[in-house]
């Protein structure tokens, strides 16, 4: 419903639906619709339900500046994009923005998004925003080890939620997708298929689900009953290029593994390309199965196996955890872990040489 004046020039131009419209419409006190817009725990549901369904039949919605004033919040979950990550332009970024602004729209609030060039933007950026009253809370993903956002948030008592987990997590909400038990399944996935030697390419160390990948991947060799090799083993790689260079290495040794298990799928592209340079057809002569569900991976030839992430979904989730932060539930009842989907594509099959046949064909390649 939409409230229209006349003009003095004789033109109809709308009037914006005010509180006092909804509370004459129901009959109840300003003051009334007021809190039940706002969650207040004194009003009942049915009530509630009535305000907000005659607010949204009315076309009316509360001023941001004037809820800001009154709750002291802005309604507005922040985001820090730092445009020197090695993947700042990655392709699922879109989806992960979608789900965000989708899970913070449902609540009614709204997301700011602020990028820096800098190589460590993190005091600078974040203390403009609290400053400026930008977001009342803020999304942090790809949680590190030690992560000087986690301790600065913490110090200025300023909600937070994590994509990922933190070895500290006091004050800690988060969200987070389990890349330990896909990198446990991935070996066990290939013991099953009859691989005996399985290498690992990890991806940063520097960030939290270094060592849980990592664990997984230990964890599923010691469920197989195999032995890991130190030689079959990599980290650090979150590129094509340094996985391609990992890969090398590994396949270059004396008893190569017939199989490799990657924390991040660009690397898993890179052994691709080791692969090919080694004489080896991936999918047939050398399995790969990685992380993440990068689109790349399924225009690879053969498609890479991968354990997918749900990006819109993830962003989802964070908003909504923010923003039951924010309103002042506890972190502890705000954390969250799913699976990845395994994606069985064409880079994963039985072994078709055994490690020294395998090792030859890549001495014989060089």
């Amino acid at each position: 419903m939409t409230v229209q004046i006349k003009s003095t020039a004789g033109h109809t131009q709308p009037l914006r639906v005010t509180i006092s419209d909804v509370s004459e419409a129901l009959g109840l006190t300003k003051s009334t619709v007021s809190r039940a817009m706002n969650d207040y725990p004194d009003i009942s549901e049915g009530t509630r339900l009535r305000v907000r369904r005659m607010a949204e039949k009315m076309g009316y919605h509360p001023l941001s500046h004037a809820q800001a004033i009154r709750t002291g919040l802005t309604k507005s979950l922040g985001l820090i994009i730092q445009m020197t990550d090695h993947d700042a332009h990655r392709p699922f970024l879109a989806e992960f923005l979608a789900g965000l602004s989708q899970g913070a729209s449902a609540e009614g609030w709204t997301l700011t998004i602020a990028a820096s060039n800098e190589t460590n933007p993190t005091e600078a950026v974040f203390n403009d925003m609290i400053r400026n009253r930008k977001a009342d809370g803020f999304i942090l993903p790809r949680t590190m080890v030690v992560d000087p956002r986690v301790t600065l948030l913490r110090n200025a008592g300023v909600p937070f939620v994590l994509f990922g987990r933190s070895p500290n997590p006091a004050d800690c909400a988060w969200f987070d997708v389990l890349g330990e038990d896909a990198m446990f399944d991935a070996v066990t996935h290939l013991a099953k298929l009859g691989h005996r030697r399985i290498g690992f390419i990890n991806g940063g160390m520097q960030y939290t689900y270094g060592a849980l990948r990592r664990d997984g991947y230990l964890n599923g060799m010691q469920a197989a009953g195999l032995k890991p090799a130190v030689a079959h083993m990599r980290e650090g790689a979150v590129t094509q290029s340094t996985g391609a260079a990992h890969a090398r290495e590994i396949l270059r040794t004396s008893n190569p593994p017939t199989a490799i298990v990657c924390a991040v799928d660009k690397a898993a592209l890179g052994v691709y390309t080791a692969a090919s340079e080694c004489g080896l057809e991936v999918g047939k002569d050398l399995s790969v199965i990685s992380y993440d569900g990068i689109p790349e991976g399924a225009h690879a030839a053969p498609p890479l196996s991968t354990y997918a992430v749900d990006f819109t979904e993830s962003g989802q989730r964070l908003s909504a955890l923010l923003i039951r932060r924010i309103k002042g539930e506890d972190p502890e009842v705000l954390r969250e872990t799913v699976k990845a989907t395994f994606l069985d594509r064409g880079s994963s099959g039985p072994p078709c040489l055994n490690s020294i046949e395998l090792a030859q064909r890549v001495s014989s390649a060089s």
